[in-house]
């Protein structure tokens, strides 16, 4: 089964230190993007996949999912 590098990072986390704030419950370097690595069939089943760790909901963004041969 093919593996994605997907990179994430929290938008709430940006907006509130734009306005010289920070996130209650996380912490700043959430700005940033993080990068995991995920086993799935496609890019859409890894997407799937990261977003069940680190919902949209609650402000996660999927900023790039990069196949890895």
């Amino acid at each position: 089964m093919p593996r994605y590098s997907i990179g994430v990072y929290n938008a709430q986390v940006r907006a509130k230190l734009a306005d010289g704030e920070r996130h209650r419950q996380l912490s700043d370097d959430w700005a940033d993007i993080h990068y995991f690595d995920i086993t799935a069939d496609n890019p859409e089943q890894a997407r799937l996949r990261i977003h069940q760790r680190y919902p949209m909901e609650q402000g996660y963004v999927v900023a790039s999912i990069d196949r890895e041969d």
